[in-house]
Formats: C-alpha cells, structure tokens, sequence
C-alpha cells in the first residue's frame, strides 16, 4: 500500500451521527424573524416582537402566517 492512501473504510465501521428525537428535544432552538435585538424599537413594538418570539419558540415556527400573528396582537390586548 502507498503512503499517503486511505484505504476504504471497511463495512460495519459506519458512524450513525443523526441525533434521536429525545436529543432533538433537549437543545433549545430560538427561531426570530426580527433583528437579533429590539432595542431601537418602540416599547410597543418590542413588546409585540417579544410575544411573537415567545410564540415561535413554543409553537416551533420559524415564520408565522398572518392568522397567528393576529392571534398574538389580539392576545396582547389589542382591538380594532
């Protein structure tokens, strides 16, 4: 054999690395269609980005349609 070759690994040496559905679980993903801060927004508006947030992450959205962003105004307090 060659130096400098690797030969092809052999069969049963595969390395399942795809997590399971309970490892899945435990890492906490934060999903945003805002700026990573609400800092240079209106108190209002960041307390509508913090709930919209908030829905995301328990919801596991990465975007939400109009319906839910309603759901979340009105759930603020919020009428016509």
């Amino acid at each position: 054999m060659s130096q400098g070759l690797e030969t092809a690994p052999t069969e049963g040496t595969f390395v399942d690395r795809r997590k399971s559905p309970a490892e899945l679980k435990s890492i906490p993903i934060e999903r945003r269609q805002f700026a990573d801060s609400h800092e240079d927004l209106s108190p209002d508006a960041a307390e509508l980005a913090r709930a919209i947030d908030q829905y995301k992450l328990v919801h596991r959205r990465r975007f939400i349609t109009y319906e839910e962003m309603l759901s979340t105004i009105l759930s603020l307090g919020y009428h016509k």
